[in-house]
This record gives C-alpha cells, structure tokens and sequence, in this order.
C-alpha cells in the first residue's frame, strides 16, 4: 500500500518503483522508526487525539513488530513495500486495522526518517566510542609490554633517532583519544529530536515536543521545522569522525607493515592474523593491516557524497536526501569493524626486542646525543651541530659507527670531546635522557601509561552508566546525600546548596535512573576534593563508585588540578584506585572548610589519601 496514492490515477511503473523505493537500505531504520512511532502514539494519546484503547492497540502492536525485527532484522524484505515507514504501516493495518492508519496523524515521513537515522547514528556513535575504547586499551597492553625495548624512529623514512616501542603506541592512543573526543564533541550534535516538525511547516498537534524529545533519549527538540527535517550535519559530523578515525588506523597499519617487512624486521605477526601467497612459500603478508589502509579511502568517498548530495540542496526536504543512508550505513559498518580488527590485532603483534634495539642504534641515531654533548661543554649548538655532522661523514667515510670512532678522531673535530663522551653515545643512555614529559625514556612512557589508563577508566565510565550533572537530578542528589547522611557517613546539605553547585556534581545512572552521585569540590588553592560520594543500597556492587571517581578525576585532570584528596572510612576502596595515605596535616584547607563544622571532629576516625595527577 502506497502512502501517497489517493492524488494518483495510476500506478507507478515498475521501472520507477524499482528507481524510487529505498527499503532495500533503510529497512536497518526498523527498529528506531518503531521506536519513534511508539512515542508517537504516546504523545498523540496525550494531545487527545487517540483514545486509551487505541492507544493500547497500537503499543502493542508496534511492540510485537519490534520483536519480530529483533529476531529477523531482514524481515521487511520479505515485503514490496516502499520503505520502512511504509513496511511498519502496512504491518500494523494487517494487526489491528484502521486504528493503525490514525498513527500518522500529525506527521510526516520526513521528520519520521530525519528522526529515525538520529536514532540510528546515537546508537552507532556509542557503539564507534566503545570500540575506540577498545582499541586503545589494546595498545595500552602493547605499551606497557614494550615500555622498555628500544626501536628505531623514523623521519622522512630516515633513521633518525631511538624511541621505545611503547612511545610508538601510545602516540596511537593519543590519536584515538582525539577520535573519541570527537565523537563525543558530535553525538551532542546528534542528540535533537526533529520528530513533529511535519513535512517542513510544524505539526497541527498539540504535541509537547519536549516531552517528546525526552521520552525518546533526545535532549532537545529541534526549534526550527524546516531545519529539524533537511538537517543532515549530524550524519556529516559522523562521516567526518569515521574518516579522521580512519585516518589513524591507516597511520598505524602503515607503520605495522613497514616494521613488520624484510627490510625493519622490527615487529612480528602472529600466523593468526597473516595470509601467504599462493606462489610464493615463504611469504607472510599483512593483509589485515592492508585491509584497514585501504578501507579509508572507501569512507572518505562516502563523506564526500553526502557533501556533494547536500550542496546547494533548497529547503526543505528534497528526494536526494534519500542519498544520505548507503553510504553512511557503509561507512559506518566500516569504521566499526576496523576498529574491532585493529583490537583484535594488536595482541598478535610482537616486537622482536634484540634485533629492534641493534636497529635502533644503527643509521648514526646518536648524533643528537654527540650534539648536545658539546653542548654541555660550553659549544653553541649551531657550532655543535656542524661539528657532529662532520663527524658522522668521515664515520660513515670509514663503515663506523659513532661511537667506534677513536678518541683521536674525534680530536680532529673538536678538542672538547674527551673519554666520557663514549657512555653518552650508549643507546640506554641517549634514551633515558628524554624523561621530560612527552618523552621516550622508559620513565616518561610509564607516567603517559598511567595518565592513559585514568583516562580510559574515566571515557569508560563515561560512555557506561557516569555523566556530568544537570539540573533536573537535584532532588536525586539531595535525597543521595541525606540518605548517606543519616549513616553518618555524609555531612547534611540542603538543596539549595546542591543547585548552586550541581556543575561539581557527577551521577550515575542504571536504566536512565540516578543511584549514585559524587562531586568535586576545587579550593582557592588549586587542591580539589573528591566529596558527598554515596551509592544506593541496590546500586552496590557493580563498580559505579569506582567509575564516579575514575569521572571526577578525569575531569581534575581537565581543569589542570595537580592533586585530589579524600577523606573517608573506607580507604580500602580507594587504595584500589591508586590513591595513597596522606596525614591531614597536610590538608589545611579542608580543615578550615569542613572539619571545624563536623561533629566528630575531635575524634575524626576519617582516613586522608591523595591522588596526584
């Protein structure tokens, strides 16, 4: 059944049908297109405009159909029909009849698609974060096992200087953290609901938009109808977070192959993740990671046709919009399982430490070292560079390596260079002398390993059940804290007191429901507390307080707070974070804000630790 018919005498050719209809991609939207239609129903029972029965009729309808996708999600393609919307139509006419044709009172399919593929893009976004997540834990093992085995780094291709395997991968991670940041930066662009915008003037409904924005997980309502249905940003904004996403994946199968070929032999793949040649015995080719560089240029293009479909497009809504689903849905689909194979990857690569680290001091990569040598003994660097470079010429005139060279050869450069410049010229020692932040000496990369981690517990969390704070969980937090409170555990706070501070605040949610807050409390010295932490009773046991203070100190670590303390009787907890014992002594502002108030002050049984960031 067409939608659209009663203005037509004829059927459309087949040709055209064929052109025209799009289920065969768009019926992945089923179960977001059945989720807005339950909203749907809700809020036209709300503006009366279906009676309860009705009502009751349809919900259950459409959540019969929302179980028979889950379990055949290719079950419209057993239809004809010309979309989705036209497919969840058709179904609930065949189960209830004319009531079903009452739910498109009000609206239409172009703010129904617009809101179904923001749906979809939500869902797919978390899914897109929780694999990068994923992944850069991944290469945190790898760091943290090759922390110390030295490998050659490279500009231009050149050898240029030694760095440790785990450096290598933690730039990767860096990478991947921008690329969660940038889809967390885009899922808040996502998170408008277009739905009751109608064609492109607005619903004649008494709908409350807002309330319906909320009750499917929006957190806004779009404010403009001709916007709220040719808007396709959002899908643009994910494009371009798969193709930068890409980009870094690219980066790093290029490098994977490079250190993996014949000519570095610096990494090794596991038989698990290579292929042979059907010609050639003793071949072991990439192909995973060829794979994952060669699949950027298929996301690219994707993201280039859909700013090409929405150039110069007039509003409102236009059939070439139509154009903006395959290729996302793709693109998509790619990203996503790229990341999941990069995770899976990973742990079969290995370095092969002694040949690496004989790589690693060969291509003259201590000149730097012999440079800043002169340095020390009193030589400007310019002149210091000059004469290194001289140096390394007769070296290589003579098939030696720096530090092979003769005390008297190297008095021919520079009279400053005496016996002690030889441990300077040592791999080790060159290395460990980068120990300043952002460094390669195995110190520096244990620190980035550390603040690494916190940031992937504090984006776990965050991406799970932890968020920041909004006006509306004010009575939760109060009713959290006066319930901790009469434990003793808490000190009492009235609810003006948390509004005025709710941007402190952090909760935690299970099944959209606040069971858990805690809040970060920053003094005029710059020291930040971690404070008012408490959990529901049913809520225990299930890591959402180690999640609320892995949150809070991700955002200290944000706001550039260097240290975070805590007060508690429970220091067990928080030694398993990391934190470690501090006397109170040292805490002179909390005594001053806090501790002069409490009642147990002259007999505190609370336990101080701190966290350095």
């Amino acid at each position: 059944m067409s939608l659209w018919g009663g203005r037509f005498s004829e059927p459309s050719a087949a040709e055209f049908k064929q052109f025209n209809d799009s289920l065969r991609f768009d019926y992945r939207l089923a179960p977001y297109d059945l989720q807005a239609s339950q909203a749907w129903a809700q809020a036209l029972q709300q503006a009366q405009l279906l009676t309860a029965d009705e009502h009751q009729q349809l919900q259950q309808a459409l959540q019969e159909l929302q179980v028979a996708v889950e379990q055949d999600p290719q079950l419209p393609l057993q239809t004809d029909a010309e979309d989705i919307h036209s497919w969840v139509e058709a179904q609930l006419i065949e189960k209830i009849g004319a009531t079903a044709k009452k739910l498109h009172t009000g609206r239409s399919r172009n703010d129904l698609v617009a809101t179904d593929l923001r749906l979809f893009c939500k869902a797919v976004g978390a899914e897109l974060v929780s694999a990068n997540l994923a992944a850069i834990q991944a290469l945190l093992v790898f760091a943290e096992r090759y922390q110390a085995a030295p490998l050659p780094g490279y500009t231009h291709l050149q050898r240029a200087q030694p760095i440790m395997a785990g450096h290598w991968a933690l730039a990767y991670v860096q990478m991947l953290q921008r690329d969660v940041s940038r889809l967390k930066e885009t899922m808040k662009r996502i998170d408008v609901c277009p739905l009751g915008s109608g064609a492109l003037a607005g619903t004649t409904a008494n709908i409350d938009r807002e309330a319906l924005a909320h009750s499917l997980g929006f957190r806004y309502a779009s404010e403009n109808s001709l916007d709220g249905v040719s808007d396709r940003d959002f899908a643009l904004d994910l494009l371009h977070s798969a193709s930068t996403g890409m980009v870094h994946l690219s980066r790093i199968a290029e490098d994977v192959i490079f250190y993996c070929s014949g000519e570095s032999g610096c990494f090794a793949m596991s038989d698990r993740i290579s292929s042979g040649s059907s010609l050639m015995p003793q071949k072991k080719n990439p192909d995973l990671f060829e794979l994952l560089r060669g699949k950027t240029g298929r996301v690219f293009g994707h993201q280039h046709a859909l700013q090409t479909t929405l150039k110069g497009l007039p509003l409102a809504y236009n059939k070439d919009m139509q154009e903006d689903k395959e290729g996302l849905f793709d693109a998509l689909h790619t990203y996503l399982q790229c990341l999941q194979m990069l995770t899976f990857a990973v742990p079969e690569l290995s370095v092969n430490e002694a040949h690496a680290k004989q790589q690693a001091a060969m291509g003259y990569s201590n000149a730097t070292e012999l440079a800043d040598y002169l340095v020390s003994k009193g030589i400007p660097f310019r002149d210091a560079h000059h004469i290194t470079g001289a140096a390394v010429l007769y070296a290589q005139q003579q098939s030696k390596p720096l530090e092979a060279l003769t005390l008297a050869e190297f008095g021919e450069f520079s009279p400053e260079i005496g016996d002690d410049v030889y441990p300077v010229l040592e791999l080790d020692y060159g290395v460990s002398q980068r120990n300043a932040l952002g460094g390669t000496a195995p110190a520096a990369v244990r620190t980035a390993i550390k603040h690494a981690n916190d940031w992937l517990h504090a984006a776990e969390a965050a991406s799970k059940h932890v968020r920041q704070a909004r006006l509306s969980d004010a009575d939760k937090i109060c009713e959290l804290i006066a319930y901790w409170a009469e434990q003793g555990e808490n000190l009492p706070r009235d609810k003006a007191d948390i509004l005025q501070a709710i941007q402190s605040f952090a909760v935690a949610e299970i099944n959209d429901e606040v069971v858990g807050c805690a809040a970060l409390y920053v003094y005029s010295t710059g020291l930040a507390e971690i404070r008012s932490l408490g959990l529901f009773p049913q809520a225990q046991g299930k890591g959402l307080g180690a999640e609320l203070v892995a949150f809070l100190l991700w955002r200290a670590r944000e706001l550039g707070i260097s240290r975070t303390i805590v007060l508690t009787r429970v220091p067990e907890f928080f030694g398993r974070l990391n934190f470690r014992l501090t006397v109170k002594d040292k805490l002179p502002e909390k005594v001053m804000k806090d501790c002069e108030l409490c009642p147990r002050k002259d007999n505190c049984d609370e336990t101080a630790l701190e966290y350095l960031l």
